[in-house]
């Protein structure tokens, strides 16, 4: 996949260090970021910071896309955190922080999808718990349920305008998001477990379905929740 423009929301975590890397030799990026600048020295990329919770501040990164490459093939949105607790213990705060960085984030990019661009494909980020029933995951089902139900109403919505909406729901990825199980030598053995390949995910396995989701090549798929979690959410050890 080559001479493409895409935009990546939260290209400094661990899904997006690598999608960047695999992206930025062979196509022009405009990286948005929060907190941590990501490495824009590489060729053929820029970043401008963004906060991916506020609807003025991700339509003016899209605006900024725009103007730099003036057609965007693809956005890529992967902002997101993780509190696994039960729900009587999760705080109005947390409940708030959630949905903001997670639905919030990711209905913004929808927002300015729909009002900027033609001709795109938009890839959001889910988790394949929305397909089980772990205990302690009512916080972010919540949020992330509420993306798998947006990209099918949202593909039929700008249909008309050839754009196309995808959520990936990965299993457990060695993150820096996750370190607090992956770092954890008890629970990282029980969560391979849980993954009929006996392993947890890499940030590689992800990208390579960000990079299939959208190649314009691939302009046939929308409004679709692919599972990307090592069997997870549809197999179990007899």
């Amino acid at each position: 996949m080559k001479n493409n423009n895409f935009i990546i929301v939260g290209s400094s975590g661990g899904i997006g260090t690598q999608l960047v890397a695999d992206l930025a030799k062979n196509n022009r990026l405009l990286l948005g970021y929060h907190n941590e600048k990501p490495n824009d020295r590489l060729p053929n990329t820029i970043s401008a910071p963004v906060d991916a919770r506020s609807f003025d501040s991700v339509a003016s990164l899209i605006e900024l896309g725009k103007s730099e490459f003036e057609k965007i093939d693809g956005i890529v949105s992967l902002p997101g955190s993780v509190i696994l607790k039960p729900a009587h213990l999760v705080t109005e705060d947390e409940f708030n922080s959630t949905i903001e960085i997670n639905l919030k984030s990711a209905f913004a990019i929808v927002r300015a999808s729909g009002k900027f661009l033609t001709d795109s494909s938009i890839v959001l980020m889910s988790t394949a718990v929305t397909n089980l029933g772990l205990s302690n995951h009512e916080l972010i089902v919540s949020a992330k349920a509420g993306i798998e139900a947006m990209v099918r109403s949202a593909s039929v919505s700008y249909s008309r305008k050839s754009l196309r909406f995808n959520a990936i729901a990965p299993g457990l990825v060695d993150t820096p998001l996750t370190k607090k199980i992956t770092g954890n030598p008890a629970a990282l053995e029980i969560s391979k477990k849980m993954h009929i390949l006996n392993r947890i995910g890499k940030p590689k396995d992800i990208s390579n379905m960000i990079e299939f989701l959208i190649n314009p090549n691939n302009n046939w798929i929308t409004g679709q929740t692919f599972r990307v979690d090592g069997g997870l959410s549809s197999t179990k050890q007899t």
